[in-house]
């Protein structure tokens, strides 16, 4: 039975945000804007966890500049400007594919192509060598038939 409650409990869990009551704007959609802009912005300290679910201080930080901006009057854009002008493009959960990341997002599918035609050739030249076996000579001949024959 126990077993059964602890499989619902996590079955039924979901994520809790780590927004504090005393971040919430007041204004209902000024708040579902910051939240939709947090949801793309990364933790510094948690790494692979945007600032909307992360307990550190930076990213309550992080999360009270967004609100601070929009409460400014800054549009959505300008606000995700601002905070990778001011962090860099690492803050960004979804990089931009423009100037240097550009080779960042073509060298993956690059490499596993050149490592796919070097590994084709690879077998198909290993495939053309035939092994070639040198001939026995006159004794080497003798001494095998009379193994042979032991």
């Amino acid at each position: 039975m126990k077993r059964l409650l602890l499989a619902l409990a996590l079955l039924i869990a979901t994520p809790v945000l780590a927004v504090q009551p005393d971040e919430v704007l007041p204004d209902p959609a000024m708040e579902a804007r910051a939240r939709d802009i947090s949801q793309g912005l990364r933790c510094l300290v948690c790494r692979n966890e945007n600032i909307d679910e992360s307990n550190a201080t930076l990213a309550k930080d992080l999360r009270l500049l967004v609100r601070e901006r929009l409460v400014a009057g800054d549009t959505n854009d300008e606000v995700v400007d601002y905070v990778v002008d001011r962090y860099g493009e690492f803050v960004l959960l979804k990089p931009t594919m423009n100037g240097a990341n550009k080779v960042l997002w073509i060298a993956g599918p690059v490499m596993l192509i050149l490592a796919l035609g070097i590994g084709i050739s690879f077998i198909r030249r290993r495939g053309q060598e035939s092994e070639v076996v040198p001939e026995l000579t006159d004794e080497e001949k003798t001494r095998l038939e009379s193994l042979m024959q032991e």
